[in-house]
């Protein structure tokens, strides 16, 4: 019989002989469809449901106010919303609130009456740490978790935080932090001992992101050793570590104990401590800074005991420590590098005290006060082959600077400069009585110093031949370089026996009462040897008084007289040549010299004793007769 013949009623059981098979697939995945497909489920009978395990495991009693679902397939999940955890049920401060709760359960511990979570993850919401030492709420969540890593016990294979925000005391001063946008992932697969975590936050407005690979919790839970690496990146540095840490029993000290090998870079490290809440001793004064080498971490110590240190373009080796304990960074370092360049941390020295604006007319009215730079300890020495500050290059360079609250010191222990040795020292220290005054205290001394060859350095002519020595000794008070040149005292002398000055012939100026030779010539073949050539200046309210300025030759005496204003930035003296007394004891008055004018623009003039252009009782020069004085350009190369 032809397929489609026959009686209506076989043709009609044959259609529903096919109909009931796809009847049941349809059903099936109606069925599978509707496991996978979340559904709607009374929110406290969600809750009772894991909040019992949850409590038991955790140590954690969950509340919900937040609509609840569930889903059966692929695996067991449930969410929650607006939950609340605490350490006891109804308790008043909550471990974390707010956003919404996802689980997702073991399906193999469901079938067998048991709730495990696989995978937790909670977006949104406010997660509060501990913020004292007394706060109680953390203890059994701890505790609970502790057991997580004996074995055989179950744990959550990967425990995710995406956008909360975390509060929490800072464990350096004890004040309450706040990291927004917080993103953690914490993995821990079943099969490895290994937990690794990853995140992203932003703190103090600025993004930062993190990774902890390689920790075996197991190992620090019983005070082993477990391997470690970490890296952390934000946008003004990023910093590496990898080594070995432990905890509790495992370390000599109780607490905290790493070994191992970190890099730090930063473009500014102003920026990153103002970021971290942090502070460092000078810190203002540096910006690019970079840290490597091996580590030790014993409790709230960090010993470096191999370190290679970029400040800048300076690289130093050496070893230091640096020590955390009592809220207040305390820095011990000795460093050594083959060449420094010094212009860098001099020019910003400078800006920071204000020194960088001086004009002619004064001093800048920027704060001398020095707690941007003492905001922790540091005992620092250097030394170097060679150390170049601008055209100035020394050799053999050893130095030390020490900040305590109590002020800096900085001194310069050895130096060579042109041949000459030179050393230092300045101390700066915050007034008892206003610690927006600094009180200033510097002393110097130079000995076999070329001076010609310095003048070299500094792209002047070479007038001056022979070994000088000085001394310098000053001190002051004040609240911004103004006010400090105003009241500064001190002394400084300058010394040179056996030279000569280069360019001019003194006495064949005298003969000629007072005019030098014209002509290249002249200058080229002019020369003044000299017995001695000193000058002392005291200094009292920032004007200094030039006092014993003599220069002794065979022929001749030249003195000078007059006075260097600090506040004001200018030279006012007078210079005069004496002949040595002829055999009958008469000698004829040698030529005068005014010099006066700013320091960068000095001028120089021959003047006549009755021209009255004498000094005032403070060691100012005098104006003569038409006002400021004037020598032809020709004749100011051979000014003594």
């Amino acid at each position: 019989m032809p397929e489609g013949s026959g009686p209506p009623s076989a043709r009609s059981a044959q259609s529903l002989r096919r109909l009931v098979p796809l009847l049941g697939l349809g059903a099936v995945a109606a069925g599978l469809a509707g496991a996978c497909l979340p559904w709607t489920v009374p929110t406290q009978r969600a809750v009772a449901f894991v909040g019992g395990p949850l409590a038991q495991s955790y140590g954690i009693a969950l509340t919900a106010s937040g609509p609840a679902e569930v889903a059966l397939l692929p695996l067991p999940r449930l969410s929650l919303g607006g939950v609340r955890f605490a350490a006891t049920a109804g308790d008043a401060a909550p471990l974390a609130e707010g956003g919404a709760l996802k689980l997702q359960l073991n399906l193999f511990a469901l079938l067998a009456g048991r709730i495990e979570v696989n995978t937790a993850s909670l977006e949104g919401g406010t997660v509060s740490l501990p913020t004292r030492d007394d706060d109680p709420r953390w203890a059994a969540p701890r505790a609970q978790a502790a057991r997580l890593v004996e074995p055989g016990s179950a744990h959550p294979r990967r425990l995710t935080l995406s956008q909360v925000t975390v509060t929490g005391r800072d464990p350096r001063d004890g004040r309450v932090q706040t990291a927004q946008e917080v993103d953690l992932t914490v993995s821990w697969p079943s099969w490895s001992a290994q937990v690794d975590v990853a995140g992203a936050f932003r703190w103090n407005a600025v993004p930062a992101r993190f990774t902890l690979t390689g920790l075996r919790v197991a190992n620090l839970a019983t005070g082993a050793r477990s391997p470690f690496a970490a890296t952390a990146d934000w946008p003004a540095g990023s910093l590496s570590v990898e080594g070995e840490g432990s905890l509790g029993s495992g370390s000599p000290d109780g607490g905290l104990a790493l070994t191992g090998s970190a890099s730090l870079r930063t473009r500014s490290l102003p920026e990153t401590l103002g970021w971290v809440g942090g502070d460092l001793a000078l810190s203002p004064m540096i910006e690019a800074f970079a840290l490597a080498g091996a580590f030790e971490v014993r409790d709230r110590t960090l010993l470096l005991p191999s370190l290679r240190l970029d400040v800048g373009d300076n690289r130093f080796e050496g070893a230091g420590s640096v020590a955390l304990a009592g809220g207040r960074p305390a820095i011990q370092a000795t460093l050594a590098a083959e060449t420094l360049n010094l212009a860098p941390l001099v020019a910003e020295t400078l800006r920071l005290f204000g020194l960088d604006e001086a004009e002619a007319a004064g001093w800048s009215g920027r704060s001398l006060a020095l707690h941007p730079l003492t905001g922790g300890d540091l005992d620092l020495r250097v030394s170097a082959g060679g150390a170049r500050m601008g055209p100035l290059l020394f050799e053999d360079v050893a130095a030390s600077v020490l900040v305590r609250r109590g002020g800096i010191e900085a001194a310069l222990s050895r130096a060579t400069l042109q041949g000459g040795l030179v050393k230092g020292r300045l101390g700066l220290t915050p007034a008892a009585d206003d610690p927006r005054r600094t009180e200033v205290r510097l002393q110097g001394a130079f000995d076999s110093l070329d001076l010609g060859a310095v003048l070299v350095d500094l792209g002047q002519d070479r007038w001056v031949f022979g070994a000088a020595r000085g001394q310098v000794a000053l001190e002051g008070a004040g609240t911004t370089p103004d006010v400090l040149m105003r009241h500064l005292d001190g002394r400084a002398t300058l010394a040179v026996d056996g030279g000569a000055l280069a360019g001019i012939d003194l006495a064949d100026v005298v003969h000629r009462n007072g005019t030098p030779a014209a002509g290249a010539l002249a200058r080229r073949n002019g020369r003044t040897a000299f017995e001695h050539a000193g000058l002392t200046l005291r200094v009292v309210d920032g004007v200094g008084e030039i006092a014993d300025g003599v220069l002794r030759t065979s022929a001749l005496t030249g003195t000078l007289t007059g006075a260097v204003v600090l506040p004001e930035r200018r030279f006012e003296a007078r210079a005069q040549l004496l002949p040595r007394a002829a055999a009958d004891g008469t000698a004829r008055p040698g030529p005068t010299y005014a010099i006066a004018g700013p320091w960068d623009a000095v001028v120089v003039r021959k003047a006549a004793p009755e021209d009255g252009g004498g000094l005032t009782s403070t060691g100012a020069l005098r104006p003569g007769p038409g006002g400021r004085p004037g020598l032809p350009a020709a004749a100011r190369a051979y000014a003594p």
